[in-house]
């Protein structure tokens, strides 16, 4: 990276360890689940659904980045109706965790993130393999995949973190991940 790509990085993480500091992101990020040593963690997403892209740190030196959580947030909406909802900064250090594995720079392709409880009802009206109580709705669960990367890969990958759910679509290709007990299906 240039000097200014880096002084400009690094403007933006100063900005949001200020916001930290101050409230909603200044909690620890879990280390159980993350046990690395980076000073800086960034996620990528494309959202299928509205062709919007992201690419963003979302953690640095120890603490969640409010803005990075914000525009995570607003990238991973309920594209039915634009409802933002928070997204769990576990999922997102799953989410990071997962990518690591995986010799790509390319981002999540996510077909859903964050889903009001509306069209989680509407979903389940036209499908039996929608969970009342969806974790989606808690902001807790995503369906993905990434180009360049085997369905069957990155689904293996995640039953291997042990760290929640796991659902295997191969037909509308995309892998369900949460952060809830673990189990696969």
């Amino acid at each position: 990276m240039d000097d200014s790509v880096n002084k400009a990085r690094r403007g933006l993480l100063k900005a949001g360890m200020a916001m930290a500091l101050g409230g909603l992101g200044g909690r620890p990020a879990f280390a159980a689940l993350t046990a690395d040593n980076t000073p800086v963690r960034e996620l990528a997403f494309m959202n299928l659904h509205t062709g919007e892209s992201l690419s963003t740190v979302y953690w640095a030196d120890g603490f969640y980045v409010p803005q990075g959580l914000a525009e995570i947030n607003h990238i991973l909406r309920d594209h039915r109706n634009d409802q933002v909802s928070p997204i769990a900064p576990r999922l997102l250090d799953l989410l990071y965790q997962l990518h690591g594995r995986f010799d790509t720079s390319m981002p999540f392709q996510v077909y859903s993130g964050y889903r009001s409880p509306s069209s989680n009802n509407q979903l389940r009206e036209a499908s039996s393999g929608v969970a009342k109580r969806s974790l989606h709705m808690e902001g807790m669960a995503i369906d993905l995949c990434m180009e360049g990367i085997a369905l069957d890969d990155l689904r293996r990958a995640a039953m291997e973190m042990r760290a929640g759910g796991v659902g295997y679509y191969p037909d509308s290709h995309f892998v369900h991940l949460d952060i809830g007990r673990v189990r696969s299906w």
